[in-house]
């Protein structure tokens, strides 16, 4: 098993999210990584805001590993089935076993359509 320091935490693949952000004078890019729950920067461009969420990881694992906390690690492709359930109203079942059958598909190529556009 690896060594858990700065540097195993900051090779792992998180999921780093950018933003343009439009709300005051001058645009920005908002930076924030998925699995680490506040860790956030910005910066004027693309680049900035990518160099600033990476030092901004930095201090976000050395305070936890400081702590001794639990650090969440990026999931992999294969912890995911591509399975899940959902409980719904018996009215929008309904609806939705409906609007498959006018598009001609089966109900789950329909809810896998219409998720997939959002």
């Amino acid at each position: 098993m690896a060594n858990k320091d700065l540097n195993y935490y900051m090779d792992l693949p998180y999921t780093i999210q950018l933003q343009l952000i439009n709300d005051g004078p001058e645009p920005y890019y908002y930076a924030s990584v998925l699995e680490l729950d506040g860790c956030q920067s910005h910066g004027d461009t693309v680049e900035e805001a990518y160099e600033s969420i990476r030092e901004a990881m930095e201090g976000w694992l050395e305070t936890k590993l400081e702590h001794g906390d639990s650090i969440p690690e990026p999931m992999t492709e294969e912890e995911y089935s591509g399975k899940f359930v959902v409980r719904v109203p018996k009215s929008l079942h309904r609806q939705l076993v409906i609007m498959a059958a006018k598009e001609g598909v089966s109900l789950n190529q329909y809810v896998l359509h219409k998720l997939s556009r959002s």
